[in-house]
């Protein structure tokens, strides 16, 4: 990874993400001094259904910067999820421009530029809370003994200091999700891309979860992005934006 995608000015103007311009996030280039982590412009994507063409995205721009948290709703098919696989690299638009810290995405990145957050968790059922968070040291391939105290840090950060040594299924829901947070922590990710982080948790577990995750990317100066129908939740971030009709808008 360069030294580019590590580096964080925007942590030394130490400026609040409540802060941040809002037209700065929706179109990039308006960025107020701050590291633009993440920039889409112009996002299209298609697809086939027998015969007819369906367009999932329109044009989606948006832009986020260091440390701040971004929450997109929309309605169920509006193409969340399609929108967080061009983010994250796992697919290609067919039109429009992503970078990462200024940079076209490469695979080779992936796993250090970013972590993600699940709704159904997907831990390794055979191994601990405690490997399943250094599962992605491994995909870096690289795991010592400062490794392994980044992620008991992470698991105490996590409230989950006495469950390091549980398999999945030893563990509930709410503790099943902190694990899959601290994974995602694990390489000092410079963004979080969340998708329906709560879906499968109650409504007081889900709020826990969603508090943690603000509260340690705020403190690390992640950049996060949450898709959720939870519109209590998305109230918490720094920007909420909608999805609809294959654009984002102000929700």
């Amino acid at each position: 990874m360069s030294e580019n995608l590590s580096s964080s000015p925007a942590a030394a103007t130490n400026v609040q993400p409540s802060k941040l311009k809002a037209e700065y996030c929706v179109t990039p280039g308006a960025s107020a001094g701050l590291e633009v982590v993440l920039s889409a412009t112009a996002l299209r994507k298609n697809y086939l259904s027998g015969s007819q063409r369906l367009e999932v995205l329109r044009g989606v721009d948006l832009a986020v910067a260091a440390g701040e948290s971004v929450s997109i709703r929309g309605e169920s098919g509006s193409g969340k999820s399609t929108l967080l696989n061009l983010l994250s690299g796992l697919d290609t638009p067919d039109a429009g421009s992503l970078l990462w810290s200024g940079r076209s995405p490469h695979p080779k990145d992936r796993a250090r530029f970013l972590g993600m957050v699940f709704q159904s968790f997907y831990l390794i059922p055979e191994i601990d809370a405690l490997a399943n968070v250094l599962m992605a040291a491994r995909i870096l391939g690289v795991l010592g003994a400062a490794q392994r105290a980044r992620a008991k840090e992470l698991l105490a950060l996590t409230g989950l200091v006495g469950r390091a040594a549980h398999l999945p299924a030893q563990l509930s829901g709410g503790e099943r999700q902190r694990v899959a947070v601290a994974r995602a922590l694990m390489n000092s990710p410079r963004l979080i891309l969340a998708d329906e982080p709560t879906g499968n948790l109650d409504e007081h577990t889900g709020d826990s979860v969603v508090e943690l995750l603000l509260s340690l990317c705020r403190e690390t100066q992640t950049a996060l992005v949450l898709v959720t129908h939870n519109a209590a939740h998305a109230q918490k971030t720094s920007r909420q934006l909608f999805l609809h009709d294959g654009k984002l808008s102000y929700g």
